[in-house]
Formats: structure tokens, C-alpha cells, sequence
């Protein structure tokens, strides 16, 4: 995989336009000696929309302007090529910042294009909710909770599955499963590693890549885990079902499309140890097929097992074509680290650019 091409497609997330409504919370009047004094803290709220008209007032109408811990609260909607009023819907309900992205790319690079957007508006705590409604609001403070205690940089809330009546058993089951491997693979102890009920601190939400435009729920905790980014769970509630879902379509769709999301992101950061794995899965068969024509032939001189041979000498052979790509895929790792963080850096200028803007507006 070579990172350079993933990185052009992170970026193509940058075409988003970003507008805002001005407020009072943009341009606030105090002395410059309080600014100087008192840290002020903005949380923002991201919703991924598409085509999500008939909900999304409803949604935001839900959600608080004021949360404990916080001196702001702003509501950001991500347009992800919406067909439909979602915009005008979104506006009208009271939203602060718009992106608008300029086609349908996926859920992932939505979110994506959220967490860029809204480190550039100011956020220090980012909560990112779907645009449905299925996640109470009034579980945020729960979520962030963690993150202002500093036990945690990303918090996912996790869903009562099991008392979820629209899940069927097969989902609820699959949805366990699932993250039950992710657990696994990242090395995190998230219980609903699908849900998309999640609050990120702005130093992890630096740190985060998506490199698929499926979802980003797996992915991202699989970094987390991998980046030594600090993560927790905690309960939160949900509401009745508004419509079906269109991430889920069906279920082997999902679990397929899910599976390989996974193992991508672990070649990703541990390609030496996944390619190790197949190399060793090829060896071994191929050694003791080898061994076995050693045997016979030097046992009884008979050189009738020449299959075996050949065999052994293909099986070998892949295991060191395998091992071979696992090395290079370990050097190119290394060089997408380096690009992960020019890009950290590149995003941190912009960010300390964008509020440095906003600071300029402080009346004296």
C-alpha cells in the first residue's frame, strides 16, 4: 500500500467549505487582561449528515448549549453531498458551522472532515452523534466526563445491545463478536466498539487517520489502541429507532466490509507481525513436506515421493516472498509515521492560525 496515495485521499477531505453563523460566542468582549488569565474551553458537537432532513432538527433541538465544564457550546453539521434540505433544515435548527463536502465521499471521510473542521473552529472536546437521533443527548456529559478528569483522551459510549429492540439477536450477536475481535486487535477494552456515540480530546483527535470511507468507529479505536492514545467507555442511553440503518444494509455486507477494515488497519500498524503470521502458516506445512521426502528417501532410497518435493519447495518459497513483504511493508510503515506526522504538524499550524484569527477579533 503506498501511504502517499492513502494521505492525497485524507486530503481530499480539505475541499470541504467551511461556513459559520456569527455569534456571540465568536467574537466575545472581555479585557484582554481576563483573556490572559482564564482559559476558556469549547466544546463542539459533530453530526455527519446525509440526506438526514426529516431528523436533524430534532436532533439538534436535543442537544445543550451548555455543558458543565465547558464556557461554549457549538454544533457542527458535516454535508456529506446531501440531495435533499438537509442544510436549510440543519441551519434553521440553530447549527453554528456548516461543511459541506462536495460530493458523497462516506461516513469515514464525513467524520473525518468534522474533526478538522472542528479543531479549526476553537474545540478542545469534540463529541461526534449521529444525525437520526438514536443517542440521547443528555448522556453527553457522561461521555465527556472522562476526558475532564484526565483519565482518558477518547471516549466511546456504549450501548445497552442487548435491550435494543431493533437489533435482531443476529445483530446483537455479531455486534458482540465484533468487538470482541476489536478488543483484541487493538488491545483496548471498548465493549461497542460500533458505536459512533464518542467524545475525543483535541491532542487525540490530532492524532487520528481514517484511511477507508466505510466507517471510522473500528478503525479508530484500533489506532487508539496502537498510538497509545488513552481510551475509556461508559454507558450511555439511546432512543427508539427513527428509520433503519444505512451503514448496516445487511448483515454479511456488514461484517464483511467490517472484517476487512480491520485486518487493513492492522497490516497498517503491525504489518512485520501479520505477514510473520502467514510466512510461518506457509513454513511450516512446507518444511514438514520437505522433511517427509528427506525421510522416505533416505530410509528406503526411494525417490517416489517427488509431489512432496514440490510442493515443499512452493510452500517454502511463498513463506519467504511473505516474510520478504512484511519486511518492506515494515519500511513503508516507517515512512507513513513520518508522513502521519508532517501531517499532525501541517493541521496544528493551520488550527493555531484559525483561532489566532478568531483572537484578533477580541474587542479591547
Amino acid at each position: 500500500m503506498d501511504p502517499s496515495s492513502e494521505t492525497d485521499k485524507r486530503f481530499a477531505t480539505t475541499q470541504a467549505t467551511l461556513s459559520s453563523r456569527p455569534t456571540s460566542k465568536d467574537v466575545p468582549h472581555r479585557s484582554s487582561t481576563d483573556a490572559k488569565s482564564s482559559v476558556r474551553r469549547k466544546l463542539v458537537i459533530q453530526i455527519p449528515c446525509l440526506n438526514e432532513e426529516a431528523t436533524i432538527g430534532t436532533t439538534l433541538a436535543a442537544l445543550p448549549r451548555r455543558v458543565e465544564g465547558f464556557d461554549s457550546v457549538e454544533w457542527l453539521i458535516v454535508d456529506d453531498g446531501s440531495t435533499d434540505g438537509t442544510v436549510a433544515a440543519a441551519t434553521a435548527a440553530g447549527a453554528d458551522h456548516i461543511v459541506s463536502l462536495p460530493h458523497n465521499q462516506g461516513l469515514a471521510r464525513a467524520f473525518m472532515a468534522g474533526i478538522e473542521a472542528s479543531l479549526k473552529a476553537g474545540a478542545d472536546v469534540i463529541v461526534n452523534t449521529d444525525a437520526d437521533n438514536q443517542y440521547a443527548a443528555g448522556s453527553i456529559p457522561d461521555l465527556i466526563a472522562p476526558i475532564l478528569e484526565g483519565k482518558a483522551q477518547i471516549v466511546v459510549g456504549a450501548r445497552p445491545i442487548s435491550e435494543i429492540r431493533e437489533f435482531s439477536a443476529t445483530k446483537k450477536l455479531l455486534q458482540k463478536m465484533g468487538s470482541a475481535v476489536v478488543r483484541i486487535a487493538s488491545g483496548t477494552s471498548v465493549p461497542d466498539a460500533p458505536s459512533g456515540f464518542r467524545a475525543v480530546h483535541a491532542a487525540a483527535a490530532l492524532r487520528l487517520n481514517v484511511f477507508g470511507d466505510y466507517t471510522y468507529t473500528l478503525e479508530t479505536i484500533i489506532q487508539a489502541g496502537r498510538k497509545g492514545i488513552p481510551i475509556a467507555s461508559v454507558p450511555v442511553r439511546v432512543n427508539p429507532a427513527t428509520r433503519p440503518s444505512r451503514l448496516v444494509r445487511s448483515i454479511p455486507s456488514y461484517v464483511r466490509r467490517s472484517m476487512f477494515s480491520i485486518a487493513r488497519v492492522f497490516v497498517l500498524y503491525k504489518p512485520l507481525r501479520f505477514f510473520s503470521v502467514i510466512g510461518a502458516l506457509l513454513l511450516v506445512p512446507g518444511v514438514a513436506l520437505g522433511l517427509r521426502f528427506l525421510y522416505e528417501y533416505l530410509l528406503t532410497g526411494s525417490a517416489g515421493h517427488v509431489q512432496s518435493l514440490i510442493l515443499s519447495a512452493i510452500l517454502i518459497l511463498s513463506a519467504m516472498i511473505v516474510f520478504v513483504a512484511g519486511v518492506l511493508s515494515d519500511l513503508i510503515a516507517s515512512n507513513r509515521i513520518l508522513l502521519e506526522e508532517i501531517r499532525m504538524r501541517q493541521l496544528r499550524t493551520e488550527i493555531e492560525a484559525s483561532r489566532a484569527a478568531r483572537t484578533s477579533y477580541i474587542a479591547p
